[in-house]
């Protein structure tokens, strides 16, 4: 059986709707079990519930601004250690398994400050120990364990520290390496470390050394010669965003800044709660208008629009959760938004096929007219407005734009939406109405009379 085109795009259609509708599917409805698959790509795991991930307004958790000490730390350096000191607060909330945190720089004259946002968190105390420490760096020797190579050993057992410190070393910094020019990390210590580099090197040659960062290895490079000059490169199949990140953690061993919790905020879950239900409850009258309006003024193709716009939910809720994008009250905004920016190029095309129509063309021409050229205003619509969007979500993290990031919530949905209600509009709108729509032929010819 050979199938047409619009019903082998209806099929993908079908079958993008059902993937779909699987995913947000809850784990339980009512007090049956939803039939989970057994599959697994990457990190998303198929077998259970993929849940949607809320941010600290909707689940609750706490809001904790830390002041950070730069006193110590060269005026030209200070840029690097906040950096390296978000890197290693970011780590420190993972390993405690806060789930969708965010870690903020923060700067206003002199005064260096890092926003830590962590949603879900039952035990403050707990979590403001842990991040509240100097990060700590120390140069240490795998314990080896007989009949395992020595590469292998660290991931099997442990270390032993050295006496080489993170106080010891000067500055990490991303090199390229002379004949191939590929990234690579160069090292170099103070005086009070190059006697103890050069002989942990001159000890371990053609054996790892590991440098830990809170106990956690940040690189294991195997020791090639004794080093005497304190000059070191850590090489390896290094990407330049690889070796930049190794830097930046080597620097906050290096560069150890002292943080003190300036305020603390316990945003409870109740406050997210009832937001998130008048936002629902306010979409969902937003939806009903909408369908109703293109229902009522439309017909029949107003109808099959409306369809498209369920459509258009329920693929951007998976969406939501395969990202996963953390859903935030400017982040609902940003969706709803987006949903009425969804029909908008439905009723550019609409509009255009009743041109085509009173021009006196069938149905069926008017309609594939009506598509291809309502095609150039609905792109500089959404151009425009994915534009905005980009400007406001600050994907560069460029400083004299905003950094908020409620408002980069309500950037990141609306940017989606756009993109999203461009495929539901112009893909599956369209082969709907080429399945399902009949359209009459009307003619703009005057009547004419016999003298």
């Amino acid at each position: 059986m050979k199938f047409s085109k619009p019903q082998k795009i209806s099929l993908a259609i079908t079958v993008l709707t059902l993937m779909s509708f699987y995913i947000i599917l809850p784990a339980k409805l009512g007090n049956f079990v939803v039939p989970r698959l057994k599959y697994k790509i990457g990190k998303l795991d198929f077998s259970r519930e993929i849940e949607l991930k809320q941010g600290l307004d909707i689940k609750g958790g706490l809001q904790v601004t830390l002041n950070v000490d730069m006193k110590d730390i060269a005026s030209s350096d200070r840029s690097s250690a906040l950096d390296s000191l978000k890197e290693v607060i970011g780590r420190r909330v993972d390993l405690f398994g806060v789930s969708e945190s965010g870690v903020k720089t923060a700067l206003s004259g002199n005064d260096y400050r890092l926003i830590l946002e962590l949603p879900g968190v039952t035990d403050p105390q707990q979590a403001l120990t842990l991040i509240g420490q100097t990060a700590k760096m120390v140069f240490a020797l795998p314990i080896y364990t007989p009949g395992v190579t020595a590469s292998d050993s660290a991931t099997l057992t442990g270390f032993t520290p050295t006496d080489l410190t993170g106080a010891d070393l000067q500055r990490a910094q991303v090199t390229f390496e002379s004949q191939d020019r590929s990234p690579a990390v160069s090292l170099t210590f103070k005086d009070s470390g190059k006697g103890k580099f050069a002989q942990l090197t001159k000890d371990n040659i053609g054996k790892p050394i590991a440098i830990l960062l809170d106990g956690y290895p940040l690189t294991m490079p195997t020791v090639q010669a004794e080093i005497d000059s304190g000059n070191a490169v850590i090489t390896g199949k290094f990407t330049t965003e690889e070796a930049k990140s190794l830097s930046i953690q080597l620097n906050a061993g290096a560069l150890p800044v002292p943080v003190s919790i300036l305020s603390q905020k316990n945003i409870p879950a109740t406050l997210g709660a009832d937001s998130i239900k008048k936002s629902v409850t306010a979409g969902a009258i937003g939806l009903s208008m909408v369908i109703f309006f293109m229902i009522a003024y439309y017909g029949w193709m107003g109808l099959i629009a409306s369809v498209g716009l369920v459509l258009y939910g329920i693929f951007t809720l998976a969406l939501y959760k395969l990202i996963p994008v953390v859903l935030s009250l400017p982040g609902i905004a940003g969706f709803l938004l987006s949903v009425g920016m969804a029909v908008d190029s439905n009723i550019l095309v609409f509009e255009r096929y009743k041109e085509e129509i009173r021009a006196g063309r069938d149905w069926r021409v008017a309609l594939e007219l009506a598509f291809g050229r309502a095609w150039d205003s609905i792109k500089d619509a959404n151009t425009a407005t994915i534009i905005t969007g980009l400007i406001l979500f600050n994907p560069l993290d460029w400083s004299f734009l905003n950094t908020s990031g409620s408002v980069r919530g309500f950037a990141l949905t609306l940017i989606l939406g756009i993109f999203i209600s461009l495929f539901t509009g112009i893909v599956v709108t369209r082969n709907l109405l080429r399945v399902f729509f009949r359209g009459k032929q009307y003619t703009n010819q005057s009547p004419t009379t016999n003298n």
